[in-house]
This record gives C-alpha cells, structure tokens and sequence, in this order.
C-alpha cells in the first residue's frame, strides 16, 4: 500500500468523475506545494528527459527518503507533487521497489498524459529510485 498522502490523493480521484477535474486537481496540487529555492536549481538537480525544467532535490535524512522539486509546467509541477505524496516519508530501501507505474495507473494518469510527459514522469521516477538506490 502507498503511503496515506497517497492514499489521499487516490480517495481524491474516486469523486472526480472527468478527467478534466483530475487534471486540475493534479494541477492544484503544484500550486500548493512550496517552490524550489532557486539556488537548488542547478545542473546537478536537473531531471533529463523532460519536455519542461524540472529539478528534483532529494534528501536522505536517518534512512528516510525525501525529496522536492520543481517545474516550469503546471501540471509537471503537480505531478511532482503526487510523486512527493508517494515516496517522501518511506524508508530509502523501499523507495526503489515502489512500483510507481502501478500506483500512478490507480490515478488514471497513464492513460491520459502526452507521450512526452509519459517520458519526462518516467525519467523523474528512474531519478529518485537511482538516487535512492545509491544510498539504501
């Protein structure tokens, strides 16, 4: 089971029957989430693959995996957030088994995301389990 931020955003979806509500909703989830410090938006930190920027600041702290990021796309910022809701709090030796794509498909989101999106959300998942493969 995902993580209870997670679990939320699931809970969420079940009443947002359109896909277009969904997509704002995802997108509503970007906007609440604080902004990247600038400083931290460096080569280092910056996801390949994506269509948008995107940065991904991850953050190990007694074996918890964290991390934030950013975007300048809104609904690449909001699909951020969701990834933030799925692993941020989990023990960094699981964050490389989380099956993202399943959890992602309970979201619907596969289905309705361009390709290239489908290919910059691939690239930011492959980050943050290389990441965390690194330090488990």
């Amino acid at each position: 089971m995902a993580s209870p931020a997670f679990e939320d955003i699931v809970e969420d979806f079940e009443f947002l029957d359109d896909w277009e509500d969904r997509y704002r909703h995802v997108i509503e989830q970007g906007k609440a989430m604080a902004p990247l410090n600038d400083a931290l938006k460096v080569p280092a930190t910056k996801v390949h693959g994506c269509a948008s920027q995107v940065w991904l600041h991850p953050m190990i702290e007694n074996g918890v995996f964290r991390f934030d990021g950013d975007s300048d796309a809104l609904i690449v910022r909001g699909l951020i957030a969701v990834l933030r809701a799925l692993y941020n709090g989990s023990p960094v030796a699981e964050v490389p088994g989380i099956d993202a794509r399943a959890e992602l498909e309970r979201l619907g989101l596969n289905d309705h995301l361009s390709a290239q999106r489908s290919n910059g959300l691939r690239s930011m998942i492959d980050r943050i389990r290389d990441v965390a493969s690194e330090h488990a």
